[in-house]
């Protein structure tokens, strides 16, 4: 049994990653990561996410070391420690106190999936209501309340079972520009005969991630709080991929001047890959009795620590300020991309959580297959997996944000003739053009 044909031997069939990018990693530093037989690559998909400040970051890694080196404590499920009390005290003064947030942080189990699932419970809890309200194309994750919200229809199918406790209604765009999405959502909930009432809570990616990168306008979230806000239900932000800094600003939310009641975080909380997920809360809705919300792995201490140094980027005005920079070197280069394609791709998203959608999702595949051919890994998403997502280090090399930029734009090149002539341009195209880029 040969060591290359062992996961595909023994590894259960759910494994999806590998299948794009079929090698055998063994190293990583900064935005590379290593072949087993040596081969470099540049990643742009970062953990999905989830590793925003590269692969085995200096400041966390020294951290960590330390700790683990004075046997500091490693699982310690809620118990009060000190990783957890200079996390806390550093999230609070350089997170929360600077954006006038008082919400309480809930360590929940140590997924994304998680923080959804205790989101939801609470928001049930607080108002009494069943439903939650989710938006087509999001992504809330795999576990069954989670699921539920989810949009994928392959994702939902997975779970066996109906799924159940969700009202689904149309994200910005959804049907065009000249369709104001919650001015249907609304009228739904208005009338007494539509069969829909007002949810527990609204839930939302300012950014869906997963969903194609599809982006709300500041001016839409500011109503759908209003809306959140006028039938007395809570609105939840999965910030889960957008958040820690990949839009751009700590919270995905912050140019949109609202105030949500609940938060989720996970991926890049802990800076360093490691588990961790929390749910913010504003205080009048921190309804869960002392363990009614639980979990044996809710307290992941070396997780704590790397994320306490992720945190202490945010007040670093060098950081800061090349964060800005390159989201603005990243807009324009893939600007210039749409440019030479004569406008068969277009650009979308926010941040340094932009992409290219793409005439079909076959089209997308074949450049995502010849990057990685040329030494970059990156990924599609969308409901049509058309849209080539791309998700650098908010801290990236420029000389290697440089080339990872230029692999793309020749891969895409090399095909722009071929599409102008090809059965691959056909309406699979037109149907999810809509966006809005802030």
């Amino acid at each position: 049994m040969s060591k290359q044909t062992i996961f595909s031997q023994r590894e259960s069939a759910v494994r999806s990653y590998c299948r794009s990018f079929p090698d055998v990693f063994d190293k990583a530093e900064g935005s590379y990561l290593w072949a087993k037989n040596g081969r470099r690559y540049i990643d742009l998909l970062m953990g999905a996410g989830a590793l925003n400040y590269g692969h085995n970051p200096l400041r966390m890694k020294s951290r960590m070391i330390e700790y683990l080196q004075r046997d500091g404590i490693l699982h310690g499920l809620d118990l009060h420690t000190r990783a957890k009390e200079e996390f806390l005290t550093s999230f609070t003064d350089n997170i929360l106190t600077p954006r006038l947030m008082d919400h309480r942080v809930m360590f929940s189990g140590p997924t994304g999936t998680n923080s959804v699932e205790a989101a939801f419970k609470i928001a049930r809890l607080a108002t009494g209501r069943t439903n939650i309200a989710a938006f087509t194309n999001g992504y809330h994750g795999m576990t069954a309340g989670a699921l539920a919200a989810t949009g994928n229809r392959v994702s939902r199918n997975g779970a066996g079972i109906p799924l159940c406790g969700i009202d689904r209604y149309l994200f910005d765009g959804y049907l065009g520009c000249d369709v104001d999405t919650l001015n249907v959502a609304e009228k739904l909930i208005d009338d007494p005969s539509s069969g829909y009432d007002a949810p527990a809570a609204f839930v939302v990616e300012t950014i869906q991630g997963e969903g194609g990168l599809l982006c709300a306008s500041f001016d839409w979230l500011q109503r759908l709080s209003t809306l959140a806000h006028k039938y007395n239900s809570l609105l939840i932000i999965d910030d889960i991929q957008a958040g820690c800094g990949r839009s751009g600003t700590f919270f995905s939310f912050e140019k949109a001047n609202i105030s949500p009641d609940i938060i989720c975080l996970s991926k890049s909380i802990s800076g360093s890959g490691l588990p961790m997920s929390l749910v913010l809360i504003k205080p009048e809705y921190d309804v869960f009795l002392p363990g009614q919300h639980n979990g044996t792995f809710r307290g992941n201490n070396l997780a704590f620590v790397s994320a306490c140094e992720a945190i202490n980027y945010w007040s670093d005005k060098e950081f800061l300020n090349g964060l800005d920079l390159r989201v603005d070197f990243l807009t324009k280069r893939l600007d210039n991309i749409v440019a030479i394609s004569n406008n068969l791709f277009s650009r979308r998203g926010r941040g340094l959580m932009q992409g290219i959608v793409c005439p079909t999702g076959e089209v997308a595949r074949t450049i995502v297959n010849g990057c990685f051919d040329n030494g970059l890994i990156i990924e599609t998403s969308g409901s049509l997996q058309n849209v080539i997502k791309i998700l650098p280090a908010l801290n990236i090399d420029w000389d290697i944000f440089d080339l990872a930029l230029k692999i793309i734009s020749e891969e895409i090149i090399s095909i722009v003739d071929k599409l102008k002539d090809s059965s691959l341009v056909n309406t699979e195209f037109t149907t999810f053009t809509h966006e809005i880029v802030d």
